[in-house]
């Protein structure tokens, strides 16, 4: 009985104790919240947000501003991707300049005094081709022709040589590859020009070479064809009248071939020529293209002619000149 009875005092005890302890812990928090409360209501705003913040780190006021431009961008990205998607691809244009505009102020100045769509005869071109040169120094008046030929035929691959009856307008060195020395040359003798080049020196613009010499002239092939200095019996340059070739390459030969399009470009002077030696020039261009026609063409020879100074405009001459 006495025994039964302290358990039950005990069990009391320790009930009366957990209800103090459950109202004391109640009292504690009710007293933290009312001091809260009373800190925050005298506390100015400014320093709440720098105690909210930290003062580095990913909970700085610059990280998290950085955090929320970020979060912004992304959001307003992906708006635009929805909105593409539901609109439907966009045809971006992006127009090339036509080709007058990408040219120089000179040029474009030049090129005005040109009517694109006219057709000017021989004198006319000439003419104004002298007075649409854009440039300062003596340039060269350059004629194009389109000729209705197929230079994959052999009879059509135009090629010949003239010397105009003006002259050229550019001094030229003339080396001669024979035995004995040419009168006019600039330079002679075979010894003398196989040794420049074997040390890779060429100090000519023509080579003149007899047909006994040209053997000796195999082995630097691939070093003067490229440079259109390899001797040739259709540009005159292999011959065994040495000294009418150098007299004829003195004077202003020119040689001319049909590039691969059907296109034939010859300088027929210079700008300081004037009219009547170029147009001296071009009548003998025109009478060598024309002598030049294959019997394979039956119809048109010339679809079109072109005049031209170097960086100057081109202007459209009529086909019934040549």
């Amino acid at each position: 009985m006495a025994k039964a009875k302290k358990e039950e005092d005990k069990s009391i005890v320790e009930t009366v104790v957990e209800k103090v302890a459950d109202v004391a812990e109640t009292v504690v928090e009710k007293v933290a919240d009312t001091a809260t409360a009373v800190v925050d209501a005298v506390t100015p705003d400014s320093d709440k947000e720098e105690k909210a913040t930290a003062k580095a780190g990913k909970r700085s006021a610059k990280a998290i501003e950085a955090a929320e431009e970020k979060a912004a961008k992304e959001e307003r990205k992906a708006a635009n991707v929805e909105a593409e998607a539901a609109e439907g691809p966009k045809q971006r244009s992006n127009p090339t300049r036509p080709r007058i505009e990408r040219q120089g102020k000179n040029f474009r100045s030049a090129a005005e005094k040109v009517e694109k769509d006219k057709t000017y005869t021989l004198s006319e071109a000439i003419a104004l081709a002298i007075t649409t040169s854009p440039i300062k120094f003596d340039a060269t008046v350059e004629v194009h022709v389109n000729l209705n030929v197929d230079p994959r035929h052999a009879d059509q691959n135009i090629r010949d040589n003239l010397v105009l009856p003006a002259g050229t307008g550019k001094s030229v060195r003339v080396a001669v590859f024979a035995d004995d020395a040419v009168e006019g040359a600039d330079l002679s003798g075979v010894e003398a020009i196989l040794k420049d080049l074997e040390k890779g020196a060429i100090n000519f613009d023509i080579l003149i070479a007899t047909p006994a010499n040209m053997a000796k002239l195999g082995k630097f092939a691939r070093v003067l064809g490229p440079r259109g200095l390899m001797p040739n019996p259709k540009s005159g340059t292999v011959t065994t009248d040495v000294a009418k070739a150098v007299s004829e390459a003195k004077a202003g030969r020119v040689e001319y071939r049909v590039d691969s399009t059907g296109i034939v470009h010859i300088g027929a002077g210079k700008v300081s020529f004037g009219t009547d030696k170029i147009e001296q020039n071009l009548r003998a261009i025109f009478a060598s293209l024309k002598s030049n026609k294959p019997a394979s063409v039956k119809s048109s020879y010339v679809k079109a002619i072109h005049l031209a100074t170097t960086m100057g405009p081109s202007i459209k001459v009529g086909v019934n000149e040549l």
